[in-house]
């Protein structure tokens, strides 16, 4: 009898190890579309470390509640691991708890992620649970097992450790974090990243800002951005100053790609007004979003600063305590009042960090917003531009020029449009489908900016205003949406990332008509600098450290990413490319063809270019002071 009850106080530390070993098996299935035998080694040893941690702190009597409780939360973490892999295709790291108070400002698209098969991370706890119940029993404590046994436990806890450690030092090399994470485990991936982050902070504490400054430009200098014959001493930069003086609105269309532009379906355009500014200003069709964990706010802060997210936490919750160099700032040594229009609340996101920390002179958020239900966040792109122009009339006015930022959410995934704005008729093959009621929120998206540019002229500041308009990140979600499906409803050559990641810029000047085509391949992080020359400003002159490029300027770019794509991807004036642990098992797609480029060979010198200024602008924003 006293066998049986040691071997009862042992059963659930066997039951919970295979249990949550599947688990992890499981979510290895999700996360990498397969599961190879050999990398199962790391999820066994960080279970078996973590459970003999957990028996050996764990008094006998509450053993039962104490692994069943485990259980349930190593499901919780695994179940919401797989809805962040699904939502955003990247490996969830502990920093990402830091944005967990989001959840519920964006309820109904993470609802729209899930998949019965997720929760099959559940199915034993109930089981478990009635197990433990119909099992438990007291009875005495036999010491001497029990002593053998944590003896044996520890002995596993050490092993499991050693080798875990050697498996981490092992894959601290690999840059590639999907790769890391699939050779190391979702375990020791955490450690891995909280040992990085570790080191780059240490690196930083006693870092130079100066200095920093001082390779940064050092490193940039060998890149040739421009050719030689731009580069004629004295020579001014194509278009500097043609709108010099004049207001600045940007737009930051939500969920916004680039192929609805110009498209017909049915012989109905779906970008009307976006297709005539087009064919009035400037378009730039290759572009490339370049966001981090932030998403929608991580864009906002790139095309007000043009340094690049972290990628591993939300700008503005990680950074919005700094006094970021940033256009707000700039403009306003120019007499500038810069404010910024978002119908939902400041504080998601950390907006009620971020906007102070860009120096805006005010932000608009919801309460200033009349409430037309159209979707969850509330205020329409209508009501937002009509609160906006009437606030920026009011400071034209006094005589200031203005710059105004419209952060737009109708075209908000899961892309409902209540039924009285639906404004374009799409195939009843799409009808019911993402796809459909994407192609009808971007539609209305474009409409709403027809409202804004009517109420602009009904002000009188057309005349005198730049209009800048962007995507911040894709819409479609790759999950839902079969490419060659995309491809062959819309008549299109939809690629799963070269278009999925490709968004508009489009920029009219006041007086300009005739349109033209700007082919330079950009990202997110050259918007600010394009807008500043226009309006005549040099940053070389204001000191200004910025890591994009004036698109107007130049004949060759690489455009680092490394959220939705790992680090050490770009794109360049010709491909994309993304690592495998490195460069040399990398693989390109050409952005003319979208086929595969064999020879990656003559990418070698842009892709250990965009690692180290990517670090760089890491090591850049974190030395910035605190406000």
């Amino acid at each position: 009898m006293e066998k049986n009850r040691g071997a009862y106080h042992r059963t659930p530390f066997f039951v919970v190890f295979i249990l949550l070993f599947l688990k992890l098996v499981l979510l290895r299935y999700f996360l990498f579309a397969g599961i190879e035998v050999t990398r199962l080694t790391t999820d066994a040893l960080a279970l078996l470390a973590l459970l003999s941690i957990l028996e050996l702190i764990t008094p006998a009597r509450i053993k039962g509640p104490v692994y069943w409780g485990f259980n349930l939360i190593f499901s919780l973490l695994l179940f919401s691991s797989t809805l962040y892999f699904e939502h955003f295709n990247s490996v969830p790291t502990y920093t990402a708890l830091n944005e967990l108070h989001q959840v519920t400002k964006i309820q109904s698209s993470i609802q729209s992620t899930i998949r019965w098969i997720d929760f099959v991370y559940f199915l034993d706890v109930l089981v478990f649970a009635l197990i433990w119940m119909v099992s438990r029993v007291r009875g005495v404590r036999v010491a001497g097992r029990r002593s053998v046994w944590k003896i044996g436990v520890t002995l596993a806890l050490v092993i499991s450790l050693l080798v875990s450690a050697r498996y981490i030092q092992l894959g601290q090399s690999i840059t590639n974090e999907l790769v890391q994470a699939e050779n190391l485990g979702f375990f020791d991936y955490q450690v891995a990243a909280a040992l990085k982050a570790r080191e780059e902070n240490l690196a930083i504490e006693n870092g130079n800002i100066n200095d920093t400054i001082g390779r940064i430009n050092q490193l940039q200098s060998t890149y040739p951005y421009q050719s030689s014959d731009k580069k004629t001493a004295g020579k001014k930069p194509d278009y500097f100053g043609a709108a010099k003086g004049k207001n600045v609105i940007i737009v930051q269309m939500e969920a916004f790609q680039n192929f609805p532009i110009h498209l017909k379906l049915g012989g109905q355009e779906v970008t009307p007004v976006l297709n005539k500014l087009a064919a009035e200003g400037m378009y730039f069709p290759h572009v490339f979003q370049e966001i981090g964990q932030g998403n929608t706010s991580d864009a906002e802060f790139m095309s007000n600063t043009s340094i690049y997210p972290t990628g591993t936490v939300a700008m503005s919750t990680g950074y919005g305590d700094r006094k970021l160099p940033s256009l707000p700032r700039l403009l306003q040594k120019y007499n500038y009042e810069a404010n910024t229009f978002h119908v939902n609340d400041v504080g998601f996101w950390d907006r009620i960090k971020l906007y102070p920390a860009l120096n805006f002179d005010h932000y608009y958020d919801k309460p200033f917003y009349t409430n037309d239900h159209f979707n969850e966040f509330g205020a329409s792109d209508e009501e937002l531009y009509r609160v906006g122009v009437d606030k920026l009339s009011a400071v034209s006015q006094s005589g200031k020029p203005f710059y105004g930022q419209f952060v737009t959410v109708s075209s908000h995934f899961p892309f409902k449009v209540p039924e009285d704005r639906v404004r374009i008729t799409v195939p009843d093959s799409m009808k019911g489908t993402q796809l459909g009621d994407y192609i009808q929120a971007v539609n209305y998206t474009d409409y709403a900016v027809g409202t804004l540019i009517d109420r602009l002229k009904a002000n009188g500041l057309w005349d005198n205003t730049v209009l800048v308009l962007y995507g911040d990140h894709f819409g479609l979600q790759p999950q839902d949406n079969d490419p060659a499906v995309v491809s062959q409803q819309l008549g299109i050559n939809y690629d799963p990332r070269i278009t999925r990641f490709n968004i508009p810029l489009l920029i009219h000047l006041p007086g300009e008509t005739k349109g033209k085509v700007i082919d330079q391949v950009g990202g997110q992080l050259d918007i600010m600098p394009t807008v500043a020359n226009l309006l005549g400003i040099s940053l070389k002159d204001e000191k200004f450290t910025a890591f994009g490029h004036d698109l107007l300027n130049i004949d060759k770019n690489v455009v680092g990413m490394r959220y939705y794509l790992p680090t050490g991807s770009f794109f360049n004036n010709e491909i994309l490319f993304v690592p495998g642990q490195g460069f040399d098992d990398g693989t390109a797609v050409s952005l003319k063809t979208m086929q595969p480029v064999s020879d990656i060979s003559p990418y070698k010198k842009d892709y250990d270019y965009i690692l180290k200024l990517m670090s760089l602008s890491d090591e850049y924003v974190k030395l910035l002071p605190t406000r």
